[in-house]
């Protein structure tokens, strides 16, 4: 018997990895470069009413989903730039349950978030492969675990992308979309 998937975890739990080879780091690189084709491929074709489902029961909607991606993106880019700027800088977390809860997250039609991404993610991409090693060493501090390494973050983000593609294309599958 083939053990239940958590739905909360479709492809597992963030597993951080430590000293990442130059190799690992452009593999990851690549997974965030693909996130925003990814996630777009993941909801074409998709009517208003399946974009308002619940990708699990509890959790956030499929448009919450594209919108949290595209907020949580966000934010890494801004912290990649602030630790790459200044030394050790400490970064504001925010309460994403509630921002999924705010009305751009519930109105907003998801293409404005996909295309938001695509651009975001080109810059970002940029940022990530003119990094140095050492830049990828570089510490930030988040006040509820303390500091981390850019390579950290990029091995979070290179999950993150892809934990929640998986949210909505194994909700796909499971409904037959």
């Amino acid at each position: 018997m083939t053990p239940a998937i958590d739905l909360r975890y479709p492809t597992g739990k963030f597993h951080r990895e430590e000293n990442l080879t130059e190799s690992r780091r452009r593999e990851m690189i690549r997974v965030i470069a693909d996130t925003p084709r990814k996630l777009r491929e993941a909801v074409q074709g998709l009517s208003e009413e399946q974009l308002n489902t619940p990708y699990r029961p509890g959790g956030w909607t499929v448009k919450q989903v594209i919108h949290h991606v595209a907020d949580s993106h966000i934010n890494a880019y801004c912290r990649f730039k602030l630790t790459l700027t200044e030394d050790k800088p400490t970064i504001k977390p925010y309460e994403e349950s509630r921002w999924a809860e705010l009305n751009d997250s519930q109105q907003t039609p998801i293409d404005v978030s996909l295309t938001l991404l695509e651009a975001l993610h080109t810059r970002w991409v940029n940022l990530l492969q003119a990094m140095s090693e050492a830049d990828f060493k570089r510490l930030l501090v988040h006040p509820e675990s303390g500091e981390q390494p850019l390579e950290r973050m990029l091995g979070l983000y290179a999950w993150h992308g892809p934990h929640h593609i998986a949210h909505i294309t194994s909700l796909r599958e499971r409904m037959g979309w």
